[in-house]
């Protein structure tokens, strides 16, 4: 299920009335869910969300983009903070042009970075331009 499927059932009985979404929504049902820029550029889709444990809030929105049919996609965690739910386009925005996205850190799905690790969490922070305290 993607937000499309929990913006059809909100419209039927749920929302503010009872249901999830779009304020709380349960992360499975966000995977898979498109990413644009502003420009209205496709950047990529939600492959993964990565959790800090000690607060349980979600950190970064793993974002799979380019190759073909799976083929040769780059991974990129992006901050949470640096996405945007769109309600109305059923999607989330990520304030960043396509062709600077090609330059931000990435990894391939077989080679993860440590994410825990302040210094890369700060290269990653510092590239989207979201705040980042280590501490």
């Amino acid at each position: 299920m993607s937000i499309n499927d929990m913006s059809r059932n909100k419209n039927s009985s749920q929302g503010q009335s009872g249901g999830p979404g779009p304020a709380l929504m349960g992360a499975h049902t966000l995977l898979g869910d498109e990413v644009y820029n502003r420009d209205g550029e496709h950047l990529g889709d939600i492959k993964e969300f990565m959790i800090d444990m000690t607060d349980g809030r979600i950190t970064y929105a793993v974002l799979s983009f380019g190759g073909v049919l799976g083929m040769g996609d780059k991974l990129f965690a992006v901050p949470w903070a640096a996405l945007s739910l769109d309600t109305k386009a059923k999607r989330f925005t990520l304030n960043t042009p396509k062709a600077v996205l090609k330059d931000a850190p990435g990894f391939d799905k077989a080679h993860w970075p440590s994410m825990s690790d302040k210094t890369w969490a700060s290269s990653v922070h510092k590239f989207y331009g979201t705040p980042y305290a280590a501490d």
